[in-house]
């Protein structure tokens, strides 16, 4: 008997009568049953009890199961590709060789055993994961002809477990395709492909919208189709949102696809740039984006979308709907989705009602978790007359309490964004009372966007200073050396001086209190000191204020002991206001150079950090040439400590101290380039441009070309005369003589038919020097006669043939002259 047959209880014995009356019936049955047939033939062939799985819909395998074989082969193809895809060793290239034939080969054999077998691989759970693996390496045309074997099923894929991540998958690749078809770039077709008509890529997505338009209302409220619907609405209009990849899969279906490893395309291919990446898309996805929310308002009511906000699966849906309406200029339309959220908010303003009643449903969704990411977005994407009326209804006059909520001040902050200068300053004055107990709670986001809203307005410059210093319990005349550290750990002067104190009085602990029993799995302590990223948001929020706004900020962090400085520096949350201060546009040029001046005869400390070495290349990279220069002499006591240092080696090798202590022009002319490169990528990052230009390979001088080039750049720079880069020449009595008669001219020579260079050589020079010193005697003594001059020139004859008998033969290094080379 079946296990779900069975009684509880005792077993019941049969008596003798209940024995005999089974025994009877079974001979009538047995009697009965001469007449009629042994078996019945089912149309099959077969007996009537089997049927064939045909006949029945499998939603688990709504296509059929992959036989094992098939799955064994594709086993092998995943783990091939992925090795592939996360060792990207250097393949070696040459000319008669593609690096890529033998993956290409590879892949185009899977590519023929997966025809014709799409969509049973695509519901497959072990098959799926291959599938997309296989996506990220398809070409355009492939991925057209796959996504064209699939049409027809995009209804019953979207809703299954496995298959809705290969068309979530798809889609989301797509956008590369459709952008470089809309820019008219198109894969050539093979021969063997011509037979058939193969639609584009856009048209393929197109005719899919129109099969998905008549089940959009199951989709949406579907666990696994309506992360399929977000893929397809962030195609069709991509600058409605922001979303990443995270947001259209869950939390477990994120952390299972990290489990797969990394997800990219196979083949090496080069020039395949950041233009490719570039999302553009055709007028027609606009117009099928509108057409989804219109179909939307047409099958779904106001009740049904209301509850779709408050579920955790239409809810992320929903507000992407809400995105495209409002970029389509549908928001302000009566009984829109805007308007249905809202609670008929936009319809009674635009029928005559002053102040609409206040909605229960909307005052739910301020504090829901999951809902209150739909208010953010209708918050930030209605209509002004509609945001005004929602300021006014729902959050004027409750501040102080929804300010301090855990859930509420998100949305909050998000309104704050949006406030005019009037409403800036009375929520400034209604939430005087409360900011002290946000910063005890730690939550510092309504607090951020109240300083960004004001400096974006450019008002409240002096409510500003004040709201930070009364949130933290400073004087705005008292000290302030401990403003930036209290902020870096969201707490108060009291509380931050109370745990400094008692972190002080804590005796050190020993081995035996660091060891934890293999069972404790309670929470860990943590430091009340410790640097917290609200605090770092925060302080960034207020460095990136105007000059007129952050002074007050910048003065703070030029108080902080040098101590600190650098163990802020070292902090991952703490160096980013560094980053944010020398990054800054408002920042003035004298505080960044105070501030990088600050750390002279401290580098050293700085850069033995994982993280204090990268605070140290931003300053490097954001000082002149003379700051460098001060900070790279600096550092030369400490080059062989930073040397031997893990993290300060690589700091050191950047400033070159060799050449700076033996060519300091040649080093002031490089570090004089390499700023105006750094200038230059940074006006082209401002300006938007993705792409920064690789620095032109200078051509090689020729020696005395370079060294000129060197004296022109340091007489521009400099007024201390430029170190020569030739060796120093022995001194003697001809060279003095020479150099005070001709100055530094070249002496040519020439040989004589016998090789007598000596005698060569000096007769034109003491000709050339009789002459340069007659001439000289003759513009000066012009008057005197024949015979004073003629003794002039025996006179300074004299002395050179003087000089020349008295000198050596030989270098005064005892070095061997060299032999002039024949010209």
């Amino acid at each position: 008997m079946p296990k779900e047959n069975r009684k509880r209880g005792k077993k019941h014995k049969k008596t003798v009568q209940e024995d005999e009356y089974a025994v009877t019936n079974t001979m009538v049955a047995e009697a009965m049953a001469v007449d009629e047939p042994q078996e019945v033939q089912n149309d099959s062939g077969g007996p009537s009890w089997m049927r064939s799985a045909e006949s029945e819909f499998n939603p688990e395998a709504p296509f059929g199961y992959v036989e094992a074989d098939v799955k064994a082969y594709f086993r092998t193809v995943d783990t091939q590709m992925r090795d592939w895809q996360e060792n990207t060793a250097p393949v070696e290239e040459s000319e008669d060789t593609d690096p890529n034939e033998e993956r290409r080969m590879f892949f185009v054999a899977a590519l023929n055993e997966i025809r014709e077998k799409e969509k049973q691989l695509a519901t497959d759970p072990d098959c799926s994961v291959v599938l997309e693996r296989m996506v990220h390496s398809m070409d355009d045309f492939v991925r057209r002809v796959f996504f064209d074997s699939l049409a027809g099923s995009f209804e019953v894929l979207s809703k299954h477990r496995f298959g809705s991540h290969v068309v979530q998958t798809l889609f989301t690749i797509a956008a590369e395709t459709v952008g470089r078809e809309t820019r008219g770039v198109l894969p050539s077709v093979p021969e063997d492909q011509e037979a058939g008509e193969l639609r584009t890529f856009t048209q393929l997505i197109l005719d899919a919208c129109e099969e998905i338009l008549p089940v959009l209302p199951s989709l949406i409220i579907d666990p696994f189709a309506s992360h399929v619907l977000r893929a397809v609405l962030l195609l069709l209009s991509p600058a409605s949102s922001t979303e990443d990849d995270r947001t259209l899969r869950s939390k477990r279906s994120s952390s299972w696809k990290a489990k797969q490893g990394s997800m990219k395309s196979v083949f090496e291919e080069k020039g395949k740039g950041k233009a490719d990446m570039q999302k553009s898309v055709p007028h027609s996805f606009t117009e099928m984006a509108r057409r989804f929310v219109e179909t939307l308002r047409s099958a779904v009511d106001g009740n049904e979308i209301r509850a779709m906000g408050a579920s955790n699966v239409a809810g992320p849906c929903l507000k992407i709907f809400l995105d495209i309406e409002a970029d389509q200029q549908m928001s302000e339309e009566s009984d829109s989705l805007m308007d249905r959220v809202t609670a008929g908010l936009i319809s009674s303003y635009k029928n005559g009602e002053e102040t609409p009643e206040s909605s229960d449903y909307v005052g739910t969704l301020l504090r829901d978790p999951t809902s209150s990411h739909l208010l953010e977005t209708m918050v930030s994407r209605s209509p002004p007359k509609a945001f005004d009326l929602i300021w006014s209804i729902y959050f004027k006059g409750k501040l102080a309490r929804l300010a301090a909520h855990p859930v509420a001040n998100f949305v909050v902050a998000k309104a704050i964004e949006r406030l005019s200068q009037d409403q800036l300053a009375a929520t400034s004055g209604e939430l005087d009372e409360v900011w002290h107990k946000m910063i005890q709670t730690a939550r510092t986001g309504v607090m951020r966007a109240f300083v960004e809203r004001a400096a974006a307005l450019g008002v409240m410059k002096e409510e500003v200073s004040k709201t930070i210093f009364s949130a933290f319990g400073f004087d705005a005349v008292g000290d302030k050396s401990t403003l930036i550290l209290c902020m870096l750990s969201v707490l108060t002067k009291e509380d931050f001086e109370s745990a400094l104190k008692s972190k002080s009085k804590r005796p050190p602990p020993t081995e035996t209190d660091t060891r934890k029993p293999p069972h404790h799995r309670g929470p860990k302590e943590t430091d009340p000191l410790q640097y917290k990223t609200q605090g770092s948001v925060l302080l960034q929020a207020l460095i990136k204020m105007p000059e007129t706004h952050n002074q007050f900020i910048l003065d703070a962090i030029h108080e902080l002991k040098m101590e600190d400085k650098i163990q802020v520096a070292h902090d991952a949350s703490g160096s980013r206001i560094y980053d944010a201060l020398l990054e800054s546009a408002t920042v003035p040029l004298k505080a960044k150079r105070q501030f990088i001046m600050d750390f002279i005869d401290h580098y050293h400390l700085l850069v033995d950090d994982r993280i204090g070495s990268r605070v140290g290349d931003r300053c490097w990279a954001s000082s002149d040439t003379y700051l460098r220069e001060k900070v790279a002499r600096s550092l030369i006591p400490y080059e062989s400590q930073l040397a031997g240092s893990f993290y300060g080696k690589f700091f050191v090798r950047n400033l070159n101290l060799y050449m700076l202590q033996r060519k300091p022009d040649e080093w002031r002319n490089v570090q004089s380039q390499r700023r105006q490169q750094f200038l230059q990528e940074q006006k082209e990052q401002q300006a938007g441009s993705g792409y920064t230009a690789p620095p032109k390979p200078q051509p090689q001088q020729p020696q005395q070309q370079q060294q000129r080039a060197i004296t022109a750049t340091h007489d521009a720079n400099s007024k201390e005369p430029p170190v020569s880069r030739k060796r120093p020449k022995p001194s003697d009595e001809i060279e003095e003589l020479f150099d005070k008669t001709l100055g530094k001219r070249v002496k040519k020579a020439a040989l004589d038919v016998d090789g007598n260079a000596a005698k060569v050589v000096e007769k034109p020079v003491v000709a050339e020097v009789v002459a340069e010193v007659s001439g000289s005697g003759e513009k000066k003594k012009g008057k005197k006669g024949k015979k004073e001059r003629a003794e002039e020139r025996d006179r300074a004859l004299d002395d050179v043939l003087g000089a020349i008998k008295s000198a050596p033969k030989h270098d005064s290094d005892g070095r061997p002259k060299k032999k002039h080379r024949r010209e």
